[in-house]
């Protein structure tokens, strides 16, 4: 059901003279409203309006207290919100619980025999592995004891996990909990060197890998990088004891690489020393750390985010229950990596906290075909689904009709990663979700544990190109680069920020206190003496536009904000005007450096299977921008290119074609699923401008930097 929403004062203008530099220009036209179906706000978990009342401003901090008691608490805490050593927050002081225990033991009573995991191999010919809440005990008790007597760790230490899409990453991760050991996930499709950098500077003494996985229909090696993760380590100064490696299959050995003697050993061949063992779960204290987070992207010493044991784990199994609508009899897939926070939150902490049954998957999502997908869906009998807007446009350009063949009903759909384009969202709700889901637009990031905005699914409409307002507890402002508010319905943009604290806000950078003040609070903060947490804005890092009814429109990293005489346009904009062209896939916006006007837009899109590029079609993306955003914004030039480079997990790299197009450095490639695309488009590129005379200028340091730092969000 639609109704019409709001328009934002000011919207529909074709161009904006009046932008202030500290604003970013706001030409994006309001969406209508989508109603959640009746038959879905009668089974949710939030149907009553008073838990909006019960989340407010009023009730804070100790409205999360209805959070923290959907855990087990060996010892109940006496403080909901610790202020005194701001911005380190402390959030239920003087408790102590395991979340081992909260995701596994207490649901054995009642569920031991349901499923926790589904695991779905990439090759369609292995069958489906579903393993129950006892299984996952015993797996997760016996590889506690070899991790505590064989490799000798005790809470407080850390281990780091290279691991891809298996069953093996989340016993790890339970393991690990249930001692105290704090982790740290590398994602599977990084190098070694960047696992090393990670593993060097989280001090970790053991690393935890596997001979090899599926991966777009090919058997990668995994284990070599494990060599060079050690290697990279060793030139920071931290050796490593031990190197655990499971096998994907047990009757053989997937890697080229040698087992070091006496370093490296195979997990298979040390677990029947343990079998039948069981560890008693550590009680840890609620502020004990549980697991570290590395931003991807960054330049210099490695970001860590250290994420919390209490304030964590309520946060998410609060959000999973009220905004995912996870009941246990739910069958619940989500479609991201481990590697990244979303899969820590929304696939191994909250969904299990809560007891329900996850879908596990191993490989690509368009593997062998973009059906793949939903014959899962349909074989498993998903209802709840989430996944990334990088999946969902490409699902939608591979396979715009596949959902239609499939027999399976979703309830409700998230998304998660990125803004995602209204006509994307569409596609997704009508196509995906057949027209009987809610779609959750999701915003959040690595830092705060868990979302901050979205719409709770059956008390608010949903509206496609917007997260939603603030989620419960959750209070955004938007302020101007000078510290000043602006105001919902204004149509203009700034950074996006949030007032308070919440109990799955990371608490510190790993080691690097000082830039964790300077990186979040620097900027807003109004008094560094002040124990009050009202002074104390936490920087998000995105661009937003706040509508009157309350809702944010996530504009893109403030990196990547592109500068045009003056006028700031958010790079999800600009992309989302060129998907409106329906031959359109993909779109990425980058900048140029220009001598009259500081920087021009370049866009480069990709085409749906089976259309050929032509001047036409090139016309057509450049009216669609200025038409939907305004003369200010005409792109230089636009690129049809056959593919854009990506990441595995399918993030388009901006700052690759942005340093194609200023004939710079694209910077470290080796991570990419395509590398082969990068000399395809910088020789379509380059050799058109040489050809038009645009012979390019050296660039100034500067401009270097900005060029570099350009899509450091990807």
């Amino acid at each position: 059901m639609r109704t019409a929403g709001p328009r934002p004062e000011g919207s529909g203008a074709p161009e904006r003279s009046d932008v202030p530099e500290e604003q970013i220009a706001v030409h994006w036209r309001e969406e209508e409203y989508y109603r959640p179906p009746p038959a879905f706000i009668g089974q949710a978990n939030a149907p009553d309006p008073d838990i909006l009342r019960r989340f407010t401003e009023e009730h804070f901090p100790h409205c999360f207290r209805a959070y923290a008691d959907l855990l087990d608490w060996d010892t109940y805490w006496h403080t909901t919100l610790d202020t005194g050593d701001p911005p380190f927050w402390k959030w239920f002081v003087g408790g102590r619980l395991n979340a081992c225990h909260n995701c596994v033991d207490r649901h054995l009573a009642t569920s031991r025999n349901k499923a926790a995991f589904l695991w779905v191999p990439e090759p369609e010919d292995e069958p489906t592995r579903a393993i129950t809440y006892q299984e996952l005990a015993v797996q997760v008790n016996e590889f506690a004891a070899l991790l505590r007597d064989f490799c000798g760790l005790k809470a407080g230490d850390r281990v780091t996990f290279h691991l891809p899409m298996v069953p093996e990453l989340p016993v790890c991760m339970l393991a690990c909990a249930r001692l105290g050991v704090v982790h740290s996930e590398v994602f599977g499709g990084f190098s070694g060197a960047a696992c090393g950098d990670r593993l060097a500077d989280s001090g970790s003494r053991v690393l935890i890998t596997m001979d090899g996985y599926h991966r777009a229909g090919k058997l990668a090696d995994h284990k070599a990088k494990a060599d060079d993760a050690l290697r990279t380590a060793e030139q920071l100064g931290r050796r490593v004891d031990k190197v655990l490696v499971w096998r994907r299959y047990p009757d053989r050995y997937l890697s080229d690489s040698p087992m070091a003697q006496g370093r490296d050993f195979f997990v298979d061949e040390l677990l029947p020393g343990y079998r039948g063992r069981r560890v008693e779960p550590v009680p840890m204290p609620a502020e004990a750390p549980l697991f570290l987070m590395y931003s991807s992207g960054t330049t210099g010493r490695p970001k860590g985010a250290q994420h919390g044991t209490g304030g964590y784990l309520a946060y998410v199994a609060g959000t999973a229950k009220y905004y995912l609508d996870i009941h246990p009899e739910d069958t619940y897939w989500c479609a991201a990596d481990i590697g990244w926070i979303t899969g820590h939150s929304y696939i191994v902490y909250g969904p299990l906290a809560l007891g329900t049954t996850s879908v596990l998957y191993e490989g690509a999502p368009t593997h062998p075909d973009a059906g793949r997908p939903w014959r899962i869906a349909e074989r498993l009998g998903v209802n709840i689904f989430h996944t990334a807007p990088t999946t969902i446009r490409l699902l939608r350009k591979l396979g715009p009709d596949e959902p239609a063949r499939y027999d399976y009903h979703f309830k409700h759909l998230t998304t998660v990663g990125e803004p995602i384009e209204p006509e994307v969202w569409r596609w997704y709700h009508d196509v995906v979700g057949k027209g009987e889901a809610v779609v959750d637009d999701t915003w959040w990031m690595t830092e705060t544990g868990g979302f901050l905005g979205a719409t709770l699914p059956a008390l608010q409409p949903m509206k496609p190109g917007s997260c939603g307002p603030g989620v419960l507890g959750v209070y955004p402002v938007i302020y101007d680069d000078a510290g000043n508010t602006v105001e919902p319905g204004s149509g203009r943009a700034g950074n996006v920020c949030i007032r308070n604290p919440w109990p799955g806000i990371m608490q510190t950078i790993w080691g690097q206190p000082e830039r964790y003040v300077d990186l979040y609070y620097g900027r807003y903060c109004r008094d560094p003496r002040s124990t009050d947490w009202r002074d104390w804005p936490f920087l998000c890092g995105d661009g937003a536009v706040q509508a009157a009814d309350g809702y944010l429109r996530i504009l893109g990293r403030i990196d990547d904000v592109i500068n045009v005489a003056g006028h700031r346009l958010g790079t999800k904009e600009l992309e989302s005007a060129c998907l409106t062209v329906e031959e359109v896939a993909e779109a990425a916006a980058v900048p140029v450096v220009d001598e009259l006007r500081g920087r021009v837009v370049e866009m480069y899109v990709a085409l749906n299977p089976g259309l050929d590029p032509g001047w036409e079609l090139e016309d057509k993306v450049t009216r669609a921008v200025e038409e939907r955003i305004g003369p200010i914004a005409r792109p230089k030039k636009v690129w049809i290119v056959p593919d854009m480079p990506k990441t595995r997990s399918g993030k388009i790299m901006r700052r690759v074609i942005a340093g194609i197009s200023n004939f710079t450095d694209v910077g470290d490639i080796s991570t990419l699923a395509n590398p082969e695309v990068v000399d395809r488009i910088r020789h379509q590129v380059q050799a058109a401008k040489l050809e038009r005379g645009e012979v390019p200028r050296e660039l100034t340091e500067q401009e270097r930097e900005e060029l570099t730092s350009f899509g450091q969000a990807e």
